[in-house]
């Protein structure tokens, strides 16, 4: 992971990436009235509305989580 993105694991987040990368939220994100994502740093997160997530990483909604029972 550091390798290619600069980020150590566990302080990954799509928001203000060194590099710009595809990135891409689960659909059913859209479903929600916030997501929680990484703030940049180990052990912090940030609490943003799926849409407004989108728009501040220029990411795109797809069908990418599986649910398994």
């Amino acid at each position: 992971l550091e390798k290619i993105t600069g980020y150590i694991r566990g302080g990954c987040s799509p928001l203000a990436m060194k590099k710009h990368f595809a990135t891409f939220i689960d659909e059913r994100a859209k479903e929600q009235e916030y997501v929680l994502v990484s703030a940049g740093v180990r052990g912090k997160q940030i609490k943003i509305a799926p849409n407004e997530l989108l728009k501040a990483c220029e990411a795109d909604y797809a069908d990418i989580a599986r649910l398994t029972l």
